[in-house]
């Protein structure tokens, strides 16, 4: 990757970790689902006048808005009621097992033990994570948030497979192009999910101060308009086995948030669970390094 590619990833996922913090303190006023429709609806009516739809792929769009936006964000977002941001971002570790696991079942990538092995780390490392003796009566939201972080590794998939505008698969769909898009269809999804699950909407807007706003206003603009859209682009020109190692960044910018700002603690458990974790997803991502291979022999003579 280039330099600037890659310190573009590290200020990508800061942004994020920080958006978990910020949407945690949110959540004081808003309901999680009708935050984050707020959020894409504010992303979108941002960046829609900018971008033309690409006609030939809104379907996968759609759906990849269905998946990797509207049911991960509310799977995760109402986990995060029941759990501090620092557990939150913790399990969201598995983004990178799931995301190795699905690329295998879907797009027939290979396994190989390494990867197994920090697969398997992954899982461990969040057993002791929920075995934290203070989760024990939120195992609900705990569930949620992993489903969260499958439902984020699939819809990456997806977005990888969208291809580009009209069926021209030779050139990928630009970043802000997706990123808009994805929005302008899960605003309504989330809306009415958040009909179909919460109350008193209005109300909640009507009531809400300008502090409360000012997180809508980072979550919308800076999380997603300008965070996805940058992310998106990175996912179009890198493969999703190469982008993955970043989203460790996201857990250590989200956990030294929320004890600065929400003053949260960081036990033993969660540090331990936490670390092996990590480790198993470095040990997915760590690239073996095999010898030049010899150059091929020069073909043999064609018989006359």
């Amino acid at each position: 990757m280039k330099l600037t590619d890659i310190l573009l990833a590290v200020v990508i996922m800061l942004t994020w970790g920080m958006g978990v913090v910020v949407a945690k303190a949110g959540m004081a006023h808003f309901p999680p689902i009708l935050l984050m429709a707020l959020r894409f609806a504010l992303a979108a009516a941002c960046l829609v006048w900018f971008f033309r739809p690409p006609w030939g792929s809104l379907r996968g769009i759609f759906w990849a808005a269905f998946v990797g936006v509207t049911l991960q964000s509310s799977l995760t977002f109402a986990g995060l009621q029941g759990i501090d941001a620092s557990t939150l971002a913790l399990l969201l570790n598995l983004e990178a097992p799931f995301g190795v696991l699905i690329a295998w079942l879907w797009l027939r990538d290979r396994i190989n033990l390494r990867q197994f092995l920090g697969i398997v780390l992954g899982f461990i490392g969040t057993v002791i994570i929920v075995g934290e003796p203070r989760l024990s009566g939120s195992l609900t939201h705990v569930l949620l948030v992993i489903g969260g972080a499958l439902t984020f590794s699939l819809g990456q998939v997806m977005v990888k497979r969208l291809g580009s505008a009209d069926g021209n698969k030779s050139k990928p769909i630009g970043g802000f192009v997706v990123l808009t898009w994805l929005a302008v269809m899960a605003t309504p999804q989330l809306f009415i999910a958040s009909i179909l699950f919460e109350s008193a909407q209005i109300k909640t807007m009507l009531t809400a101060s300008a502090a409360q706003w000012s997180a809508v206003l980072y979550l919308g603009m800076v999380m997603t308009a300008l965070g996805y859209a940058l992310w998106y682009r990175l996912l179009g020109i890198y493969p999703v086995s190469s982008m993955m190692p970043f989203l460790l960044l996201v857990p250590v910018s989200t956990v030294a948030g929320g004890i600065l700002f929400l003053h949260e603690r960081l036990t033993a458990n969660m540090l331990i669970g936490g670390l092996i974790t990590i480790a198993g997803v470095v040990i997915i991502n760590l690239r073996s390094r095999s010898p030049a291979p010899l150059p091929s022999p020069p073909p043999p003579p064609a018989k006359k």
